[in-house]
This record gives structure tokens, sequence and C-alpha cells, in this order.
């Protein structure tokens, strides 16, 4: 018998359940190593290649949920989450990041021919030159809020920035879109946790409690007139001369994130393992977007404060997304009290896996790093991704302390093959 098999045996000789995978992960301890795609927002597929993947697998055909349209991002359906052995499922609202609910689905054909389902409340027209507009909160009346371009495959935000006038900026523009958790949205999390809580899988709280700049929202695609600051040039000016005007932001945003979250746990309890709590960006592909001491100053104290509240009050661990070279800010991280940072990625300046396990993994664990999106997983050939994934599971499994899950996304017309390669590999490894 394998090492492989042996981990994947829990204390009853039974194979392991996908939450004992990962909560042997989470506690830093050797095991099987959980493998993670679709439960969050930046652990997902784009809606080309879920579609591939049902048929690959001979599943029942039908068209994919587009559930995320934003990231074009497509649903995984019970029947594919076991066909790729998904450890861990998401546990999130019905709200898009187009300010709409996913309600009543139906059929849509995208500019690329393929027929998806989107809810009743995906409006869109023509931009005259073969792409698409998108309009916030589903209301055609007002100004378009992404932008999908003819031969594209993903919608740009559309920056909707009225004229600033400094001496008349007010934070409570920047805070149209942070509010108390509504009875509907509990409810809805009550009625997903109980469809899902039953299974073998995890569960992940995808909320997004705390988002803190997070340039993918500043434009606020969501509101149909959105106020304050809402270019992303001016955001990041703004962090070096408006420091003052985001600091009322972020407080606030904190207080309440606070609120929520005691309502968040009052509702969903110990049904999930971790919870997402920002995607907020600090690394580029060679450096970073501030330096530690701007962290430090202007994004840890309010950090700290959900951290702290979390650990202090639930059990689960919390979930940092930070695309980019981010070596240098994972100390902040730790500091600040996050448990996992995400997608890991390896290509980036200063983060090979061998450096980033040696120096913090006893006190982070790497949710991702698993395989490239960017040059492997779509372009090289499904040996080379087989041979990069045990790399990656051998490099960052020991001791515990990683899940595995694709470095951010997997984008657009990824090659089928490629991905069932990665999959592979991850049930290879785990001797399974």
């Amino acid at each position: 018998m394998s090492m492989g098999k042996i981990f994947n045996q829990n204390a009853k000789g039974n194979m392991m359940t996908g939450r004992e995978k990962l909560r042997r992960a989470l506690r830093h301890e050797d095991g099987p190593v959980p493998f993670d795609l679709g439960s969050t927002g930046v652990t997902g597929m784009h809606v080309t290649c879920v579609a591939a993947l049902r048929a690959y697998y001979g599943l029942e055909a039908r068209p994919v949920k587009l559930c995320e349209p934003y990231q074009m991002l497509g649903w995984f359906d019970d029947d594919l989450l076991a066909a790729i052995g998904a450890d861990m499922v998401g546990l999130s609202g019905k709200g898009t990041l187009f300010g709409f609910r996913n309600d009543e689905w139906t059929p849509f054909r995208l500019p690329w021919g393929q027929e998806v389902l989107v809810s009743t409340q995906f409006k869109t027209t023509s931009d005259g030159a073969g792409g698409l507009l998108i309009y916030p909160q589903g209301d055609a009346t007002a100004p378009p809020s992404g932008h999908l371009p003819a031969g594209g495959f993903y919608f740009d935000a559309i920056i909707r920035q009225e004229p600033i006038d400094e001496d008349r900026l007010d934070p409570a523009d920047n805070l149209e879109e942070f509010s108390p958790i509504s009875d509907q949205d509990l409810a809805d999390l009550e009625e997903e946790k109980q469809r899902l809580a039953p299974g073998d899988r995890a569960l992940i709280g995808g909320f997004g409690i705390l988002e803190l700049g997070n340039v993918a929202l500043v434009p606020a695609p969501f509101l149909k007139y959105p106020r304050g600051i809402r270019d992303i040039t001016e955001w990041y000016i703004s962090t070096a001369v408006r420091r003052d005007y985001l600091h009322q932001v972020f407080a606030r945003q904190t207080e309440i994130a606070l609120e929520n979250l005691a309502r968040l746990y009052a509702t969903i309890g110990d049904a999930v393992d971790t919870v997402y709590i920002c995607g907020t960006d600090f690394g580029t592909q060679s450096g970073t977007f501030c330096a530690p001491a701007t962290f430090r100053e202007l994004y840890a104290p309010y950090y700290r404060q959900v951290n702290d509240w979390i650990h202090a009050h639930t059990p689960w661990k919390t979930f940092k997304h930070s695309c980019g070279a981010v070596a240098e800010f994972i100390p902040e991280f730790i500091d600040v009290g996050f448990d996992i940072l995400n997608p890991v990625q390896c290509s980036a300046a200063g983060m090979s896996p061998q450096s980033l396990k040696a120096q913090f993994g006893a006190q982070m664990v790497f949710w991702g790093g698993g395989v490239d999106t960017q040059y492997t997983l779509p372009f090289a050939t499904p040996a080379e991704v087989r041979a990069q994934v045990l790399e990656r599971c051998r490099l960052f499994s020991p001791d515990g302390g990683f899940v595995f899950s694709a470095v951010h996304n997997i984008q657009a017309n990824t090659p089928v093959d490629n991905i069932v390669a990665m999959i592979a590999a991850v049930r290879e490894f785990n001797g399974e």
C-alpha cells in the first residue's frame, strides 16, 4: 500500500472525506492533498472549460449556468464535482458582481456560440461592433457597467468616474455598496447550507467580508450610478495623497463587516471551515503595489480587527487572495491573522515553491500554486501539466498546509486534456 493510500484513510480505515482532508491540511498535518476546483470566485473555471469538462466525463448534456458573469465563471453541478473528485464546495449567496441575483435561469447564446443559462436579470445589448454591453442590477435604463469586446471572453468593467471635486469628496460615496447583510441574503445562505451540509465535502464561505480597495470592485459594476472615487488610477493615487479619506472608508467598512460577521456566524455556525475575506491584490508579476510600511499603516489595522473577531468567536480559518509577487507581504499577512494565502502565483518574482514552503510553510496554508494558468495549463502538453502538478504537490504538501488549486481561475478555452491531466495528477499523488 502506498503512502498516499494510507493518508487517504481516516482512523476508522475508511476513505477520508473532503472535510477531513481539508481540516488536516489546515492543521498543518501530513495527509492527502485536498483538491479544490470551483469552490470560490478565485478557484473556478471559465464557462467554456466547464462545458468541455462535462462533455469529457460524459455527463448529461445541458447548458452550464453562468454564475459569475464578471469573470465568466461556470457553475459546477454535483455530478461534475463528483466526476473530478472535488473535496470542497462554496457556500455563497445568489448575488453577482453586476448587482443582480442568480434567479430564474434562462437560455442565452454567448458571442462565440456557446449556449449557457443566465439569470433573467442578465441584461445585455450590442455594442454595435460584435461585442456586448451589460447593465448593473439588470437595469438597461442605467449606463452599462461592463463590456465584452468582439472576440473577447470576459467582461471588462466600464469606468464611470464623475469629475472629482477635492472639496466635495465624501467617504460615504465609496461606502454605498457596503451595508448590513439583508435578511434575504441570510435566508439564501441558510437554504444553501441545508442543501450542502449533509455531504462529505468541506464548505467554503465565499462572502467577501472586507474588500479593502479591491480594484476589481472599485469601479462598482454592481451600482447604477456610482459616486466617489471609481477610477482605478485615481484609487491608487488616493493611497498616496488621499489616505485620510481611505482610512474613513476602511474604518466604516470594518464596522459593517464586524456587524455582518456576527449575523453570518449566527446563521452558518460551524458548517464552513474557511471564509474568503478579501481579494485585494498587493503584487504584480515583478513587484508590489505598495511598500510593507504602507500596508501596515493603511490596511493592517482593519484586517487585524476582522481576523481577530473571527478567531475569537468562530473556528473558521481566514482566506486572503492576492496575486503577484507578494513574498515580502506574507509576514504581514501572518501578523494580521490570515491563515491562508491564495492563489500562490509561483511564476511571479520571489515566489518559488521551495522558498515559500521553507520560509512560511509552518504558519501559512498555501491554497493554490498547484499549476500555472498563464503558460503551463493553457499551452503545455498533458505530460508537462502532470509533471508540474506532481512537483508542486511534492514541494508544498509535506507537513500539510497545502490545498491544491490552480493559480487563480482556469481561463477560457484551456485544453480539456490538460485540465484532466491536472486532476489525474492530484489523484496520482494521493495514491487514489
